[in-house]
């Protein structure tokens, strides 16, 4: 349960750590008395914006982008449009999320939030502990083109170290090396369907069917050949294989 609950506050404490805000008062009101004060602390505002970043920020910096890109395209190459629905594809993706990162959840856990919560290692302490096993994770899955593309947007010098590149940099060269790399696999996946697709209409335009829609008659095809070929096992296998060599 405390992996669980530090892998959803973990991108949390990345981005709120980076704001040096704890004493600033936001909103200060003094009661008609004049008795008492009532301070609004700047990070209060920040805890709340954070929040609502929660889910985009832990989806992000994490595998699930590129599991749940490559199971809608290996959906869409079946053909079948509702079928496994969406909160099937996202629960696929967020099981193997969990089971590709378990790794760098287990050294974050074990080097930075028991120290932490045995008050071993401060608050900071800890949050620079758990940051390199992300950032290690993240910059093997990046690929340099997109690092150099983000870091020139950004105006980041390009001489500096890996393990000195800011996660303001490294997450969005991330992010876009994961779009590339999913659609890389799904064009993979795609090309198998596409085969078939393209012989059942052949098959079609030479019984002079022209009016039958090759679909109807191509989809019962891709199924058995992709329950017959294990193709949920190949998928995930692959997936995970990705990430491993990475």
């Amino acid at each position: 349960m405390r992996r669980l609950v530090l892998l959803i506050l973990l991108p949390l404490l990345l981005w709120a750590g980076q704001v040096q805000a704890a004493d600033i008062p936001l909103l200060s009101m003094t009661s008609p008395q004049g008795t008492q004060d009532y301070n609004i602390k700047l990070q209060i505002l920040v805890m709340m914006t954070a929040l609502s970043l929660l889910p985009t920020m832990l989806l992000m910096m994490t595998s699930f982008t590129r599991i749940i890109i490559v199971l809608a395209i290996l959906r869409q190459a079946i053909g079948l449009q509702s079928s496994p629905p969406n909160r099937v594809l996202i629960g696929i993706g967020l099981a193997l999320t969990m089971l590709i990162m378990r790794p760098v959840w287990s050294d974050i856990y074990e080097h930075a939030f028991k120290p932490y919560d045995n008050n071993q290692l401060t608050f900071t302490q800890a949050l620079d502990v758990a940051e390199k096993p992300l950032h290690r994770f993240m910059l093997r899955q990046t690929r340099e083109k997109d690092l150099e593309q983000i870091m020139q947007i950004a105006d980041e010098p390009r001489e500096q170290k890996a393990e000195n590149i800011s996660f303001s940099v490294l997450l969005p060269a991330y992010v876009l090396s994961e779009l590339n790399t999913a659609f890389q696999i799904g064009f993979m996946i795609y090309i198998p369907f596409l085969m078939i697709d393209l012989v059942i209409a052949s098959v079609l335009m030479a019984m002079g069917m022209m009016m039958l829609s090759p679909l109807i008659i191509s989809l019962p095809f891709k199924l058995m050949i992709f329950v017959l070929a294990d193709g949920w096992a190949l998928t995930v296998g692959s997936l995970a294989a990705s990430f491993h060599g990475g």
